[in-house]
């Protein structure tokens, strides 16, 4: 069903399943990934632009905001790649997720600037831990 190595799906599995095998931690980490990858997006866009890439303007609501080729951009396709590597159909909604935080993160980062979104940042982890 897998592949061999660093991509094998049945050992990512059995691992997982052998670490996480309360059905209420499996619903935590289900829940909780996605704002922890977030915020790591959110403060990977204020890195410098890689490989001088042109920048895509956007606007939505009013707002302009620039979705940046950087480390942040560079974060999401590495791990987009490897969940469709892992599971074809599972991982394509795994990368859309991923791509969906890129993009929400630059809209929130833009909207914020630099000095709000690391408070932002700070903040938001903590809230997770008290309520889990």
């Amino acid at each position: 069903m897998g592949k061999y190595g660093l991509i094998d799906l049945e050992k990512h599995f059995a691992f997982y399943g052998a670490y996480h095998n309360n059905s209420i931690n499996i619903l935590i980490h289900m829940i909780f990934v996605w704002p922890i990858f977030f915020t790591a997006c959110l403060i990977l866009y204020f890195t410098p632009p890689l490989f001088n890439l042109p920048r895509v303007e956007l606007s939505l609501f009013g707002d302009d905001v620039a979705l940046l080729f950087n480390l942040g951009f560079f974060l999401v396709l590495i791990y987009a790649i490897f969940y469709i590597c892992l599971d074809p159909k599972a991982g394509s909604l795994a990368a859309l997720l991923c791509a969906f935080c890129w993009v929400a993160s630059c809209f929130v980062a833009s909207w914020l600037g630099f000095s709000l979104a690391w408070k932002v940042i700070f903040l938001f982890p903590f809230l997770f831990w008290c309520y889990s």
